[in-house]
């Protein structure tokens, strides 16, 4: 019998038709049951000693307050104020909660930043308020509220005479001695317009244009005021030292009457009386 043709051998060995088959790749291996569980406990581990750390050792406590930025206010008084819970874990601290009483028993703070310094202290870092006018207690128009606590939490009768406003219009102390350089606030409601603008707007606002108006006052004449007047809220005059006045009229264009009355001053030195409630035609009287 004939074997087979060369061209049937051709035939069985030409390649199968298709695509080529991808090569397999290295199988992955997944960890052994063992090795997962001991991951597990030491992952607990960690985050035991983690808590311990923060809570229960005596590394992370607060055992140091500091205190910046006090001027008028003493360090003694900012720390006894914020009763830090010293000896208590660092992270257990309620920052938030030390600045809010900060703020209630001392008016005088206006902003407080309590940070952690780890790992074992606490910094208080306090802006106090600036007055910029104060008000004289007892006297016509005051306007000190009844009850008000002073510094220390003392009572206005025991605290001081004088209560010390700052540039929000805020009355935040009441003080024994008027600081220096700091112009005394006179509402003086005896006119019927005053008592129009005492009912229209309330005194609280025009201790706000009385504020506004000292903000604006150019640094030499507002080392110069001794007295910010305020008969009604389109009414508000200066006394200067050496017995000059300045008719400031209201609030309104403050800047450009502040720039108004420097070059009336240097065109007129001698004079005795300003006005620039009309900032665009000021005028100077007598010498």
């Amino acid at each position: 019998m004939a074997g087979a043709t060369t061209a049937d051998r051709g035939e069985r060995q030409k390649p199968k038709s298709g695509p080529p088959r991808p090569p397999r790749g290295p199988r992955l291996k997944l960890p052994r049951p063992r090795v997962l569980i001991l991951a597990g406990v030491g992952l607990v581990l960690l985050s035991a000693g983690v808590v311990w750390l923060l809570y229960g050792s005596q590394w992370l406590r607060a055992e140091r307050v500091t205190t910046s930025g006090t001027e008028v206010l003493t360090p003694a008084e900012v720390r006894a104020a914020a009763a830090v819970p010293v000896g208590a874990p660092m992270i257990s601290v309620d920052t938030d909660a030390i600045a809010d009483r900060l703020r209630r028993k001392l008016p005088r703070i206006d902003s407080v930043d309590v940070e952690r310094s780890w790992p074992h202290g606490i910094t208080l870092k306090v802006i106090e308020r600036k007055p910029v006018l104060i008000v004289e207690k007892g006297a016509k128009g005051d306007i000190g509220q009844s009850g008000q606590s002073g510094v220390n939490g003392e009572s206005d009768a025991k605290a001081g005479k004088f209560v010390e406003v700052d540039a929000k219009g805020v009355r935040f102390a009441t003080v024994q001695k008027a600081p220096a350089g700091v112009p005394l606030l006179e509402l003086t409601p005896d006119q019927a317009g005053a008592f129009a603008s005492l009912r229209r707007f309330g005194a609280d606002a025009l201790v706000r244009e009385a504020v506004r108006i000292a903000r604006d006052l150019p640094r030499a004449v507002a080392h110069d005021t001794r007295a910010v007047k305020v008969r009604s809220y389109d009414s508000v005059s200066l006394d200067l030292a050496g017995g000059r006045t300045v008719a400031w009229g209201s609030g309104e264009k403050g800047r450009l009457k502040a720039s108004s009355l420097v070059a009336l001053m240097k065109a007129a030195p001698k004079a005795r009386h300003f006005d620039v409630s009309v900032p665009t035609a000021p005028a100077s009287s007598g010498s």
